[in-house]
């Protein structure tokens, strides 16, 4: 056999051997799967804990259904006291009820909310406060003008806001709602729907997360729950320990 023979039938012996050592390629993960809460079918008799929003803004706990007031009903938290929070498939939702159906058949599916959503809708089935519609009267008389600056986006050395203001220009509680905020010294930002095309796309899509309507200002984000309208107590109940 010719040496130049030789030389190739070696060449090609090495590069199957070198094909034959190269690590294959990890299979793909599998696709990831967004696991949904189980639904949950509740009945009165059932001894459930029922979390309500009080008047004020502050939520309560009890274990009587009929002792939830009637204009608090349409949105309650439904807890079994005898299930461990970590045997929730998911920690992060809630199950919410229209207490109303479930008090007047007798059962009813709870659907699973982000908190968030849960405390949102809950203050949205109250009376509105000291808000202003978006047509109509525009909400009750303006205050006293706030100081030079106090209306700087974040509030400057206080740090990041804790309250987004969504409003207008003509509406008499947002310009209360500045004031109340900054009379407490809790941060917080203003956003002009009106004139702020992202802010207005930004407060509809919270709005349609949160499954609230956007037809009054001021609407406060409040740590990434809405307030419809202002109002002084249910503000306070929302920020807690920022006051």
């Amino acid at each position: 056999m010719m040496w130049s023979t030789w030389v190739r039938l070696l060449t090609l012996l090495l590069l199957v051997a070198a094909g034959g050592c190269r690590k294959s390629a990890p299979p793909s993960p599998p696709p990831s799967q967004k696991v949904e809460p189980p639904k949950l079918v509740v009945s009165k008799d059932s001894p459930l804990l029922y979390t309500y929003v009080e008047a004020k803004g502050a939520f309560a706990t009890t274990d009587k259904a009929e002792d939830v007031p009637q204009n608090a009903r349409r949105l309650v938290r439904v807890v079994d006291p005898a299930k461990a929070a970590n045997d929730r498939q998911d920690p992060t939702k809630v199950y919410a009820v229209d207490l109303s159906e479930l008090l007047a058949s007798g059962k009813a599916e709870a659907r699973p909310l982000s908190r968030e959503a849960f405390e949102t809708g809950a203050l949205a089935q109250l009376p509105p406060g000291e808000s202003s519609p978006m047509a109509g009267p525009h909400g009750p008389p303006l205050p006293e003008d706030l100081p030079a600056g106090i209306d700087a986006g974040a509030l400057g050395p206080l740090g990041p806001p804790v309250v987004i203001v969504y409003g207008t220009p003509w509406c008499g509680a947002c310009k209360a709602a500045k004031k109340y905020l900054a009379g407490k010294h809790i941060p917080y930002a203003y956003k002009d729907i009106e004139s702020d095309p992202a802010a207005a796309r930004e407060l509809q899509a919270k709005a349609a997360r949160m499954g609230v309507p956007t037809d009054r200002v001021p609407i406060l984000d409040v740590r990434g729950r809405l307030l419809l309208g202002f109002d002084r107590a249910r503000l306070d109940a929302m920020l807690g320990d920022a006051t």
